[in-house]
């Protein structure tokens, strides 16, 4: 998706239910004004219940009765529905696409008129920095993969403002129900550069004791809910620990991050559904991208992208640049903000670009051009907007960058040998922390392994204990 293609606004729109009833209330009584009263067939057109607005055939002229009038309105059980003899269809059309929410433009200048929050040089330098350790933590463990030191991973590259930006604007007690893009997260709330090598190398201190696939990272210290591989799961997870928190009249929510690709999954549309129903705290994060693996958003929606989508199951929902971190701050510190005070789900989608590969199993220039990806590294890239922006205000320079990196690079180079040489976690533990109680097949699996292991012993690692 290109970012031409979208109108950039300069102010936080969210469209409620109420306001969007407001509206369409409004637009019934000056479209009826003055026409004669109708009676109903049994079918009707535009249908508003509580929070939801569906949609159906209206009654045609010919089928209105010619007697007395009648009652201008349907008692619904999901609330008051006013008739229209007009037969009218809700558009399908995308002419006019949902608008962007944007503070700074390419160059990291403010854009006029702006209703930003105002941060702190401090918030600003944290959020900085975290976006380019980000970077870093990226180009050394892409490497270790290519060095054949790690089997897997994933880059954030073009999508670090939206790791910290989001990360920044919640509290601590807020829990995260991360899809495997989001690291940054855990690095804003505390996760060290040596826990993130643990997991990474699967060794004895790695929290998934080497039984996750690896950036399926996951901390009950942090709130971070451990990444699972099938895409969507995590969805209605959030909206069920969301209405746990309501019930328990907490005073925080929580936030769900996903791709494009994942909206097209069922899990998507019953999150949503069921959050917008029961009122629930929720954040639904979409990262669209604008790829999910190879698969274009053109050839995967027809609609107009997710945003849409919140409107349809009574969501308050805005649009917003992924590339740009004052946006993404100010519009998820808001959501955050709603989420709480009205017990209301709120929907983000940040459009953004994937820079790097899906992962590297993945080779994107086999399904999209170089110079698009170029194009988005270099002249959309959050990490150089933000750093522009900062840089501006007199907060940062050229010696902090290099000084910052440079101490980033040792402490991670340091990080991945420690937990290299760290002993792996007993083979043994692949059968603990299922059952309370060991079932008899499980001892059974347990009990051949350690034979096969014993009898060919020179075919497996040897600093692996059983």
């Amino acid at each position: 998706m290109s970012m031409a293609s979208i109108k950039f606004i300069k102010r936080t729109s969210f469209l409620t239910s109420s306001q969007f009833s407001s509206h369409l209330h409004r637009w019934i009584d000056s479209s009826s004004r003055n026409k004669p009263p109708v009676t109903s067939s049994g079918r009707f057109g535009t249908v508003y219940g509580g929070r939801q607005l569906h949609t159906a055939a209206s009654i045609s002229s010919d089928q209105l009765s010619t007697e007395a009038p009648s009652r201008q309105e349907l008692n619904f059980p999901g609330g008051s529905v006013k008739f229209t003899s007009k037969r009218i269809f809700i558009s399908g059309s995308n002419e006019e696409r949902a608008h962007c929410y944007r503070v700074l433009n390419e160059n990291g200048e403010l854009v006029i008129d702006n209703d930003l929050l105002k941060i702190t040089k401090e918030l600003a330098v944290k959020m900085y920095t975290n976006m380019a350790t980000l970077q870093v933590i990226d180009t050394i463990f892409y490497e270790a993969q290519r060095q054949g030191r790690i089997s897997f991973y994933l880059t954030t590259t073009g999508e670090e403002a939206i790791n910290i930006a989001s990360a920044a604007a919640l509290s601590n007690n807020d829990f995260v129900f991360p899809q495997y893009r989001e690291p940054g997260v855990l690095l804003w709330r505390g996760f060290t550069l040596q826990e993130f090598a643990n997991q990474l190398f699967g060794n004895k201190h790695d929290y998934g004791k080497g039984r996750q696939m690896h950036v399926h990272y996951g901390s009950k210290k942090h709130n971070y809910v451990t990444v699972s591989s099938p895409i969507a799961t995590q969805i209605p997870q959030a909206v069920g620990a969301a209405y746990s928190m309501k019930m328990e009249k907490q005073d925080s929510c929580t936030i769900t991050y996903f791709g494009d690709g994942s909206s097209s999954e069922g899990d998507f549309h019953a999150g949503l559904n069921f959050s917008a129903v029961m009122e629930v705290p929720v954040i639904f994060f979409c990262r669209n991208n604008g790829w999910a693996i190879s698969t274009p958003i053109s050839d995967q929606l027809r609609g107009d992208g997710i945003v849409v989508r919140g409107k349809a199951y009574g969501i308050p929902s805005i649009r917003v640049d992924g590339n740009d971190a004052l946006a993404v701050y100010s519009a998820v510190y808001e959501a955050r903000k709603m989420a709480i005070e009205n017990q209301t789900p709120v929907l983000i989608e940040a459009l953004t670009y994937r820079v790097g590969h899906h992962s590297t199993s993945d080779d994107s220039t086999k399904y999209r051009p170089v110079d698009e990806i170029e194009w988005w590294r270099n002249d959309q890239s959050p990490v150089k907007r933000f750093r522009k922006w900062i840089e501006n205000k007199g907060w940062w320079s050229n010696d902090n960058e290099s000084q910052h990196r440079s101490n980033i690079r040792k402490e991670l180079a340091q990080a991945v040998q420690n937990a290299e040489r760290t002993q792996k976690p007993p083979v043994a533990d692949m059968f603990n922390n299922v059952y309370d109680v060991s079932p008899k097949n499980l001892n059974e699996q347990k009990e051949s392994l350690r034979k096969t292991l014993k009898q060919h012993a020179k075919e497996y690692p040897s600093n692996v204990p059983w």
